[in-house]
């Protein structure tokens, strides 16, 4: 298992003893970490850990790796389901994510990187030390720019380069890079002695060699000029070991032209990577039009204080944090504060209206993306508008199921909830009420999603409101009915609405609508009316690959794989089921793939396909356990489920059948959903 590792932007230059003392406090150790001041390379360090980890996981020297990246996590309720999510947990229970966590590591043995954990020391604190005592193969490797100082922790500490040839080594790549190559002896000992006037800290280094685009070397070793437009506060509470530091960032932001300047002070409050799409909507109004800040990213990029990868910006901390310093001088941060909430609300209008349809797939990867935006702009709407937050996590919630965020989309529907006004819109509040129990629902807790089902249900009837609020809590009711063995009822629910509003003509189909013919489908099939199933299943399965959708599409060729299963259609099971699988690698989606991969191994077994079958199930707990149930699903597929097992172990014997299962499930997730929508031999590792 190797999840969420970044690229690095950049080569790596020395560093050999540091990384030889990491390796060694790793391999004695469980809790490791490097501590040092901003701009000193500790994250590219410990990318750099990581990179030799994941060598070792590939060859199976090691078990796991994770990366979790806490720079952008300005909540810290979030750190939990944040280190979750780099885990690839999806989890689907009433737990909370620190206990999810603990009970996913158990006694796997993984390397958990956390990077950046300064801002949320108290809460690293507490979550180490519970991961540390519930896991006893686990290590943690943090970087930070104190000790978390826990018992069990072991501090390596990250100062600047001790030579000034290492120091060296690294100017003359990064001036390399800058288009301006250290040419003669005279250069080498102009950058050596910068290098000592910055006191080597490679990210004042960096900085330096970028503004050789714009400035020669003989300038630059002339010594940096005194920074005359520090902040005051920065100027007063920044400790003197920064002075290298705050020289080269004060010297950037002289070097760039007062829109640069505004560009910067504005992009700081941003909380992770970014486009040129935010930025602009962010960033544009009063002496910055559009066309200056496209050319304001590229002039910031050139000095470095942004970085750019495909097209997506970031920018480094100490550099965020010093723009963030000029935003609060400039009395900006509320506005801007404003403007990107508002930019978010937007986006998530947009996905939100072009759920069912060929823009879906580009929309899941898109929030996906904005992520640590949504979560920013909710944080800052709770204060101001939880109107806003209710409509702007309804309108991600479908998202972020499939993505793993389920806890925290119900935490903000929530917090909202109970906020909000008895003056709230009508088809606000009926989207909330819909997202909160949905979210209940898909944690396993029916008794408290009912309630708010019904009351879904009658603020919509009650409103008078349209045709695709009534249908979107006939969807809710209904699919809490399938969980707990009514499909009578579920069907009745979606007739009676179909009653009230009229029946959708077919070249009508909405994302509600469908929905609904969706719940239809699932409680034909386990009321055992399979031809009227399988007839409606087909029907909007040929809507939703007209319309280029994935995520009804997939769960209609799971009924379709089922239905085969109980008509004796062994091969158009295996099918069905692969397309669900295939589907769902464009959206994610644990639980759908968890049940599809249920569906493939009985399918298989049928198919005389033994070992395949075993390890199809073997694939299947592996993303069971990654949303915390046991198998589940529909309750008619359970006996088909246990069937399947009872048939592989007389057949392969009990020790051949485990054997089959416990290898697949020890693969990595992503591989195995690969290998199980195409088929082929078990993937490797």
């Amino acid at each position: 298992m190797v999840r969420m590792i970044p690229d690095e932007e950049s080569s790596f230059v020395g560093r050999t003893a540091e990384l030889r003392s990491i390796r060694g406090a790793l391999a004695k150790h469980r809790l490791v970490t490097l501590t040092g001041p901003g701009g000193v390379g500790k994250t590219r360090i410990a990318l750099r850990i990581a990179a030799e980890a994941t060598a070792a996981v590939e060859e199976g020297v090691e078990k796991g790796l994770a990366w979790a990246d806490l720079a952008s996590l300005l909540n810290p309720e979030l750190l939990a389901a944040t280190v979750a999510d780099c885990l690839g947990l999806s989890d689907h229970t009433p737990r909370m994510p620190a206990d999810a966590v603990c009970a996913w590591l158990g006694a796997r043995r993984v390397l958990l990187v956390l990077d950046s954990c300064e801002h949320l020391l108290d809460d690293c604190r507490a979550l180490v030390a519970d991961l540390l005592t519930a896991c006893p193969n686990l290590r943690v490797l943090i970087t930070s720019r104190e000790p978390l100082r826990l018992p069990a922790e072991t501090v390596v500490r990250i100062d600047p380069p001790a030579s000034t040839a290492e120091a060296l080594a690294l100017f003359e790549d990064r001036a390399a890079s800058a288009g301006h190559p250290i040419a003669d002896a005279e250069e080498r000992r102009l950058a050596a002695e910068l290098c000592d006037g910055l006191e080597r800290l490679p990210l004042a280094l960096e900085l330096a060699a970028a503004a050789l685009r714009s400035t020669t070397l003989a300038d630059l070793s002339l010594g940096p000029r005194a920074v005359v437009d520090l902040p005051p506060e920065m100027g007063r509470a920044a400790p003197l070991r920064h002075a290298a530091l705050r020289t080269t960032i004060g010297w950037s932001h002289e070097l760039c032209t007062p829109p640069e300047r505004l560009l910067w002070a504005r992009l700081s409050y941003l909380p992770g990577r970014f486009d040129g799409r935010t930025a602009r909507a962010v960033a544009c109004g009063g002496p910055l039009p559009p066309d200056d800040v496209e050319q304001g990213l590229r002039a910031l990029r050139d000095k470095s204080v942004l970085t750019e990868r495909d097209g997506t910006y970031r920018m480094l901390d100490c550099v965020r944090e010093y723009g963030r310093m000029w935003l609060g001088e400039l009395g900006e941060t509320g506005r801007i504060a404003q403007r990107h909430a508002e930019h978010m609300l937007a986006e998530t209008r947009g996905a939100h209206e072009e759920w069912f349809g060929p823009a879906q797939r580009r929309w899941y990867e898109r929030l996906s993306f904005l992520h640590a935006d949504i979560r920013l702009a909710a944080d800052h709407l709770l204060r101001t508008d939880p109107v806003a937050v209710l409509e702007m996590i309804g309108y991600v919630t479908f998202f972020w199921v499939c993505s793993g965020y389920l806890y925290e989309a119900r935490q903000y529907l929530e917090r909202a909830m109970a906020l909000v006004p008895e003056t709230t819109p009508d088809d606000v509040l009926v989207q909330g009420l819909w997202s909160l129990g949905l979210t209940r629902t898909l944690q396993g807790e029916h008794a408290v999603a009912r309630p708010v089902a019904i009351a879904c249900r009658r603020r919509a009837a009650r409103s008078g409101y349209d045709a695709e609020g009534l249908a979107r809590s006939a969807y809710l009711d209904g699919v809490l009915h399938l969980l707990e063995g009514r499909p009578l009822a579920a069907q009745s629910i979606v007739e009676e609405t179909w009653r009230t509003v009229g029946t959708p003509p077919p070249g009508a189909t909405t994302a509600t609508t469908a929905l609904c013919r969706l719940v239809t489908v699932f409680a034909l099939t386990a009321t055992g009316r399979l031809v009227e199933a399988r007839q409606e299943a087909l029907a909007l399965r040929e809507i939703c690959a007209a319309s280029d959708e994935y995520w009804t599409r997939s769960y209609l060729d799971h009924q379709l794989a089922l239905i085969a299963l109980l008509e004796g259609r062994t091969e158009d099971a295996v099918g069905h089921a692969r397309a669900v699988l295939s589907a769902k690698r464009h959206i994610g989606d644990a639980f759908g793939i968890a049940m599809a991969l249920d569906v493939l191994a009985i399918a298989l077994c049928d198919r005389g396909e033994d070992r395949a079958a075993a390890h199809a199930m073997g694939a299947g707990l592996r993303y069971w356990e990654t949303v915390g149930h046991p198998q589940r699903g529909t309750p008619e597929l359970a006996s088909l489920r246990d069937d399947c097992e009872e048939r592989l172990v007389r057949r392969m014997g009990r020790t051949g059948y485990d054997s089959a299962v416990d290898e697949a499930a020890r693969r990595d997730a992503r591989a195995l959903l690969t290998w199980a929508a195409h088929g082929g031999p078990l993937p490797e590792g």
